[in-house]
């Protein structure tokens, strides 16, 4: 199932994204990119769920520029602003909850790597959202307001993940639940960070990906629509 990409409001400006829908219609999901911008592999996501019956918008937070090269990824993901990436997922969120193909007020968000990160952010920051998912999120430039997190959250990261370190993923788990959150994290086993991404053969897991993949869109139609 092909998507196309769309144009939106983004808080006086314009966003663009990469939008997936199935015929009927569903509720919607935000997909937000890892920090080699939105490449084939997230266009693949949303159309994907889409295919599961969810609208899928992923907005482009980095304005056309993609990278295969890890160290220009790193750059890109450090050079965009919070608070613009803010501005272009609410403005996302608004576009899609505004969609005739999109049946739920809320609607959910799946980020992955960086934006797993944001994903959470959005999470906190958006009261629209109505269920997040993280897959081996890192935010290295800026901090998620735990408190103010109210949809519930799945996580799922990699017992090997050189970005994100085990016990930092059971400790944060612990801070959500602390504050009443309602959070539930996978760790999946002999699995690095990007297992997800089957477009990269040296960290993808078709076993974790696959299951990982089942509990996100169980997560899914437990919680919108």
């Amino acid at each position: 199932m092909a998507g196309e990409m769309v144009k939106f409001p983004s808080n006086g400006n314009e966003g663009q994204g990469y939008l997936a829908k199935p015929d009927s219609g569903g509720p919607g999901v935000i997909v937000i990119q890892e920090w080699w911008g939105l490449v084939p592999h997230i266009k693949d996501v949303a159309d994907r769920l889409a295919g599961e019956g969810l609208v899928a918008l992923a907005p482009d937070l980095y304005n056309g520029k993609t990278t295969n090269e890890p160290d220009q990824a790193g750059k890109l993901m450090m050079e965009m602003k919070i608070e613009e990436a803010a501005r272009d997922m609410s403005g996302a969120v608004d576009y899609l909850r505004g969609l005739d193909a999109t049946t739920d007020d809320k609607v959910g968000c799946v980020g992955f790597c960086v934006g797993g990160g944001l994903s959470m952010y959005l999470a906190g920051h958006n009261p629209n959202i109505g269920a997040c998912v993280v897959y081996y999120g890192v935010l290295p430039m800026a901090q998620t307001d735990h408190d103010a997190i109210q949809p519930p959250i799945l996580g799922h990261y990699a017992d090997q993940d050189s970005f994100l370190q085990v016990d930092a993923v059971r400790a944060l788990e612990k801070t959500l639940r602390d504050k009443a959150k309602d959070v539930q994290f996978h760790i999946y086993q002999d699995t690095q960070h990007g297992f997800f991404n089957d477009s990269r053969p040296e960290q993808y897991n078709a076993e974790a990906s696959a299951q990982s993949w089942e509990r996100t869109l169980a997560f899914f139609r437990k919680h919108l629509g």
